[in-house]
């Protein structure tokens, strides 16, 4: 019993700790860890009902960094690809899902931990609805859209800072269209849903405010390099455990 109530706490604080940190990566920490104790459908809407306040709070901490027009440019295809993976949600086996997500998320901590190469030239701004859709889609069947969005910022704006305060705004629009999906889908009336989201939002705003703290206290760059390992194994024995 003491180790169901401080591993949700726990996984929960880590993800927003990175939150707070690196302005996303929440979701890539947490939705694998829990899809170990709960079923993924319920891990991903829990995760994506907290995204919404801590990523709005983060944003918040740089208000007028945010990059509004490349917001209006990717929200068509956020509303395409959230009605993309609510029709997929219903057709793909339950263990698939799980393959994917761990097969992602070790990918993601692998290409992070690759040495950076020379900047490539801006992306047009028609990609944006292709983009935008994909971007819907992982947030809907996953909840961890984070690095398409920051893929794609680190190609449409310069300012780091900028883009650090822009992606947690995407990603509370992102996942704020994925909700409205998932209202209308039904998927949010469980009051077990609601009961864990009040016993751990207050953990997820205080991972946001301690990793916005540390960020000035710790080296960014390593402790990215430490998170990315980790979510390569995480996301492996995620896979394994789908295919097992």
């Amino acid at each position: 019993m003491m180790l169901d109530a401080w591993y949700p706490a726990g996984a929960v604080l880590l993800g927003y700790t990175v939150l707070g940190l690196t302005g996303f990566g929440s979701a890539l920490v947490i939705v694998p860890l829990l899809a170990w104790q709960w079923p993924l459908p319920e891990v991903v809407a829990l995760t994506l009902l907290m995204d919404v306040p801590a990523s709005a709070f983060h944003s918040g901490l740089n208000w007028r960094q945010v990059q509004w027009r490349e917001l209006r440019r990717l929200l068509p295809g956020l509303v395409l690809g959230t009605l993309a993976g609510l029709w997929l949600m219903q057709h793909l086996q339950s263990r698939w899902p799980l393959l994917v997500l761990g097969l992602y998320v070790a990918a993601v901590g692998l290409n992070a931990l690759r040495p950076r190469l020379a900047a490539v030239r801006q992306p047009a701004a028609v990609w944006a609805w292709p983009v935008g859709t994909a971007i819907g889609l992982v947030e809907m069947l996953f909840g961890t859209a984070g690095p398409l969005v920051v893929a794609w910022l680190s190609r449409r704006v310069a300012d780091a800072q900028q883009m650090r305060a822009s992606t947690p705004m995407i990603i509370t629009v992102a996942a704020s269209t994925v909700l409205a999906g998932m209202a209308w889908d039904g998927r949010l009336a469980s009051g077990l849903l609601w009961q864990r989201w009040t016993h751990l939002i207050g953990v997820a705003l205080v991972g946001v405010w301690l990793g916005h703290r540390l960020a000035y206290r710790v080296p960014v760059a390593r402790l990215r390099q430490i998170i990315c390992g980790l979510l390569v194994v995480s996301g492996l024995m995620l896979a394994l455990g789908a295919l097992r």
